[in-house]
């Protein structure tokens, strides 16, 4: 089987904080350093990281290195895990993390909901979008995304991801219809 890369979106402050934690010191990047521990730690999860396949970026880089850095961790991803937690807030990194990889490439998006639980993003078999339509009117570009791509809406919970990931409705080269997918609580 053809190993999976997705590349995980999430927000950072701009310009990254001048400490030496960088980008490290955001409230969303805890939960991408989940997925890279569980990663490590379990060899049956399926996470294969797109930032492991290029050279780091500094904190201070400039904003083209940076955005051609993020362009070529896409173009090798087969979809986009996007962390919207209550703290995720709209920025020029992630908006064209979203706008190159989701627009442009037709990456699937596999948004995770730290902050909810499964009956709280879907129950009896349907999306409760009056709750995540206030994470979505975070990130303005995620209302036209999800009308362009397939997304999967799920809480932040090892055995959920790792069923996103492996599933090829959200997989750019086997992806079907562009719908709302989850999993009924």
């Amino acid at each position: 089987m053809k190993k999976i890369i997705s590349y995980t979106a999430f927000y950072v402050t701009e310009p990254f904080n001048e400490s030496n934690l960088g980008a490290r010191a955001a409230h969303d990047f805890c939960y991408y350093s989940a997925l890279q521990l569980w990663n490590v730690t379990d060899d049956a999860f399926p996470f294969n990281d797109a930032h492991d396949l290029t050279y780091n970026v500094r904190d201070n880089s400039q904003w083209e290195t940076l955005k051609e850095r993020l362009h070529e961790r896409l173009r090798k991803s087969q979809n986009i895990i996007l962390i919207l937690s209550k703290d995720t807030k709209n920025s020029k990194a992630l908006h064209e993390e979203l706008e190159y990889g989701a627009k442009t490439l037709g990456l699937p998006v596999i948004v995770v909901y730290p902050d909810l639980e499964p009956n709280e993003i879907a129950t009896e078999g349907v999306l409760n979008t009056k709750v995540l339509q206030k994470y979505w009117d975070k990130l303005p570009i995620l209302n036209d995304i999800l009308q362009l791509v397939p997304t999967f809406h799920i809480p932040f919970k090892k055995n959920y991801i790792s069923s996103a990931i492996t599933d090829p409705d959200v997989n750019v080269e086997t992806k079907k219809e562009i719908t709302r997918y989850f999993y009924n609580a």
